[in-house]
């Protein structure tokens, strides 16, 4: 037993020490990302052709996707360009017609009442376009042309009031605020899960709101060399989630850690954590699904550098239930923690070697209070050993001899240790 928590120990170290070896590392070589941590991509397009006139062709989502401050100062310029340009035209009307020059005259009868000069004309102009009608300016029968224009500019204030309005609630309106608040955490992990090396990052949602449909994907980033010799810089690897057992479908109602087990068909199935600080990679993860409240997609995206991966690492729990109020708690602020465990320091093809050759490392079994760590099965528990899984005490036999008082007496103090435990303090 002491010798088995010895190579733990020694095991634990290893890893801490690869993982501070990278952190060193990549540290002095700092990684330009393809995607950063908040989603924005890392990419410059250059000489594109009919680069204007393309975006000129979708011009609703180029005026979405452009910055506040060029919105707001459009939406103010197409305002004020309108009233000058439709106000110049009701100033030439009325003096082509002579209305300036007998503006005395009681008994003219001028296309547009009370336009005296270029201002008036600039306020007749506002008050037709925007359906104003305070009384005094109006239009007469006299000038065919001042009825024609009143007729245009007010099918041109409905239509460009209904743009300017319909791009800013479009902006304000878009999913990608609601990606604001879905979190990715800082580090993914890589351990032993159900005897399998596994990848692990964590993924949470703020808000009660939930994300319907949520799916989430994962790509990375490497680069690779053909059989004919062509390097391909950033070669996109698929990174299996779950999907064909439904594992990338999520239910959001609280922070979910994502599993990538690593196989034969895994990039991660040669890396070693020797390698881990040598490798260069990105791992970028898509988080997609539908907003409750609009209805619309949202998408968030994240990546991981190779320094942001930890070597024997898995996510402290988050969720505890309160006795006092029979509620359910999310700490946010433990969402990033994770906790060293027992990992062997070795690819998970070199452990599918050697469980295969019969010389698989002993395994570290964490009960639920992350204090005890079991180093095995048969040195923890002699026989039956009990293990608690969510809170409930399972028994497993694996020795003929059952009903010995040894056993007997084993079992029913293991019960009453994992009964002891306040309910309060449930780890989920």
């Amino acid at each position: 037993m002491e010798y088995a928590s010895r190579n733990i120990r020694q095991t634990n170290t290893n890893n801490a020490q690869l993982n501070r070896r990278a952190d060193r590392h990549h540290s002095k070589r700092m990684r330009r990302r393809l995607v950063y941590k908040n989603g924005d991509v890392n990419i410059t397009q250059t000489n594109i052709r009919k680069r204007r006139r393309r975006y000129l062709a979708d011009i609703f989502t180029t005026l979405v996707d452009i910055k506040w401050r060029y919105n707001l100062m459009l939406f103010a310029l197409a305002f004020t360009l309108s009233w000058l340009i439709f106000g110049l035209i009701w100033w030439l009307v009325c003096f082509s017609h002579g209305d300036l020059e007998h503006s005395e005259d009681t008994e003219w009868k001028p296309c547009v009442k009370e336009i005296y000069s270029f201002t008036s004309a600039l306020l007749f102009s506002i008050e037709t376009q925007h359906t104003i009608g305070y009384g005094s300016r109006h239009t007469t029968e006299e000038c065919p042309e001042a009825i024609v224009l009143m007729m245009f500019q007010s099918c041109f204030g409905v239509i460009c009031q209904a743009l300017m309005t319909g791009i800013v609630f479009a902006k304000l309106s878009r999913p990608k605020k609601r990606a604001e608040t879905l979190m990715f955490s800082k580090n993914a992990c890589i351990c032993r899960q159900d005897g399998d090396m596994c990848l692990l990052f964590r993924v949470g949602d703020m808000r009660k709101s939930q994300i319907v449909e949520a799916h989430i994907r994962a790509v990375l980033i490497k680069k690779k060399i053909t059989k004919e010799g062509e390097v391909l810089p950033l070669y996109q690897f698929d990174v299996d989630l779950g999907f064909d057992e439904g594992r990338d479908r999520l239910f959001l109602v609280w922070p979910v850690i994502i599993v990538h087990k690593i196989t034969e068909n895994s990039p991660f199935w040669e890396l070693s954590p020797e390698d881990l600080h040598r490798e260069q990679f990105e791992l970028i993860v898509i988080l997609e699904g539908i907003v409750e409240s609009t209805g619309m997609t949202t998408q968030a995206r994240s990546s991981y550098l190779p320094g942001e991966v930890l070597w024997g690492h898995r996510f402290e729990r988050l969720v505890t239930f309160q006795k006092e109020d029979g509620q359910y708690q999310i700490d946010f602020s433990r969402f990033h923690n994770t906790i060293p465990i027992d990992t062997p320091s070795c690819s998970a093809k070199e452990l599918a070697e050697m469980t295969s050759h019969g010389n698989c490392p002993e395994s570290t079994f964490i009960d639920e209070d992350e204090n005890t760590s079991i180093v095995s099965k048969s040195e923890r528990f002699p026989s039956p050993y009990i293990v608690k899984r969510h809170g409930v005490a399972q028994t497993d036999f694996y020795d003929d001899e059952l009903d010995s008082p040894q056993n007997s007496s084993l079992q029913r103090s293991v019960s009453t240790d994992l009964g002891s435990r306040d309910e309060s303090e449930t780890l989920l």
